[in-house]
């Protein structure tokens, strides 16, 4: 129903408020030539104004709701672009085409910090390296800060594996301990995801001790793809890991909806305890810790493949972007024991037959169809001081179209109010990392090695650095075919 429907509703709610009245209080009239007392008369003439008076405030109230919900979402394009962040800067180890001079692209999948206020970024490769460097516009050149590529499966027919998350401890500056996600050559199972804790050397903070490795958890997988590989500390202190719902077309073995499995799920566990079976200890909130079958560390469930999940460092909130597969792709926000829908649902829609009502899934926060993109890339909540205008917007891309746009949340009325989007560059979207100052950066797929680019306004220096990187803009303000789900 539109707004003009609604009003019109109210508007006939209205009329027949004073029918009512008016009959009634033609009623009382005849009443009083019959000699009834006039104060039956004021009482019955109060209680008619009072009934209209509430039933018109309720037309209003779903009229406002109607028009309200029925806002258009703000697409307008916002004035920032990219631009490279580090233009000087060179991969120690790294070179463009291998030695049998086949292309080598650079491969970014991780960008973060440890949290000691040191100022240095790390990124980590897909390859399985992890660089290191001082966080200024100026540095030429990255520092090898853990090499485990020999332990990696990565290549061209591992497309989706490789070294996929990096996190470091909250007390890290004391302690010297991080983590890694990776699939690992060295399996009996071809498909093998492995949690390991390192340390850095005690000598050098910026150097890590590959023989240090504690593997924490090893997920073995019926496909190569879907694996998830986001891991990230929340403000409780501890860690969650997002797995993938093991591969395959459609999730065949309905992992993401069998509490059984660790596939398909968001995982949250204590790394400073330890069980007596495991390299960690379940926190005893944890949802399903009671539930009889279930995994105890699952925190979430029903989701597909979860690239990219990270929490709003003002609000706590966790957010979360699951890669569609035939139709839609989807922005969740992560709560305790959700059931986010896959493989019931694809988005909102129905993929598949299943027992549970709708009201038992999760609806994503946003939605949008292949025709806008196929895979989605999500990043996190802008709370840095650059750029005033991204404060509280939640970025995310694609990797098929390069789009990148900022989405707006209200929380209080519990719907998107805006998609704005930013022009790009046209290279492949790998992921986007986020620095200690709280800034946000997109990480792509290079054969120069320029691979990470940051958020500026658009003006006379980022034409100029556009020219200079001799780099087209992709257009993508045209055709958002996508659905707030409200």
């Amino acid at each position: 129903m539109g707004p003009l429907e609604m009003a019109k509703k109210a508007g006939c709610c209205r009329w027949m408020c004073y029918v009512t009245s008016f009959h009634v209080i033609a009623k009382c009239f005849n009443l009083t030539e019959r000699r009834v007392h006039v104060s039956v008369v004021f009482g019955i003439l109060l209680m008619c104004s009072t009934g209209l008076a509430i039933l018109w405030g309720l037309a209003d109230l779903a009229h406002n709701d109607q028009l309200a919900s029925s806002q258009p979402i703000d697409e307008t394009p916002l004035a920032i672009l990219l631009s490279p962040a580090f233009p000087n800067l060179r991969w120690t180890g790294w070179e463009s085409e291998t030695a049998r001079g086949l292309p080598n692209p650079l491969k970014p999948v991780v960008l973060t910090h440890a949290g000691d206020g040191a100022k240095r970024v790390f990124v980590a490769t897909q390859e399985g390296i992890i660089h290191v460097f001082s966080n200024d516009p100026e540095t030429r050149m990255t520092r090898v800060f853990l090499d485990i590529s020999s332990r990696v499966r990565c290549g061209a027919n591992a497309v989706e594996e490789g070294l996929l998350g990096l996190a470091f401890h909250p007390h890290h500056k004391t302690n010297g301990y991080f983590f890694v996600f990776y699939t690992t050559k060295h399996s009996a199972h071809k498909h093998t995801n492995v949690l390991s804790k390192f340390r850095v050397f005690e000598s050098d903070a910026f150097c890590a001790d590959p023989s240090s490795e504690e593997e924490l958890l090893r997920i073995e997988r019926p496909f190569p793809n879907h694996n998830g590989g986001t891991i990230c500390f929340g403000p409780d202190g501890y860690l969650y890991v997002a797995t993938g719902d093991g591969g395959g077309d459609g999730d065949p073995y309905g992992n993401a909806q069998d509490l059984g499995t660790l596939f398909g799920k968001i995982l949250r566990i204590d790394i400073n305890r330890k069980s007596s079976a495991k390299g960690y200890a379940i926190p005893d909130d944890n949802p399903f810790v009671q539930r009889i079958g279930a995994r105890p560390e699952t925190w979430a469930y029903g989701l597909r493949n979860v690239w990219r999940m990270a929490f709003d460092r003002h609000t706590n909130t966790l957010w979360a972007a699951d890669v569609g597969q035939d139709r839609y792709e989807e922005i969740n926000i992560i709560v305790r024991g959700g059931n986010y829908g896959w493989n019931l649902r694809e988005g909102c829609h129905p993929f598949s037959n299943g027992s549970l009502e709708p009201e038992e899934l999760i609806d994503p926060l946003w939605e949008y169809s292949h025709d806008v993109g196929r895979c989605i890339i999500g990043g996190g909540v802008y709370r840095g001081k650059r750029l005033p205008e991204l404060s509280g917007a939640y970025l995310y891309g694609d990797y098929v179209t390069g789009r990148i746009c900022a989405l707006y949340y209200d929380k209080e009325r519990q719907r998107v109010v805006a998609n704005r989007p930013i022009k790009t560059l046209a290279f492949p979207l790998l992921s986007f990392g986020e620095d200690d100052q709280g800034e946000w950066y997109c990480l792509t797929k290079s054969a120069t090695g320029k691979a990470i680019w940051q958020f500026e306004p658009m003006g006379e220096k980022s034409a100029h650095c556009y020219g200079a990187c001799g780099a087209a803009v992709k257009p993508i303000n045209e055709g958002f075919a996508t659905r707030s789900v409200d």
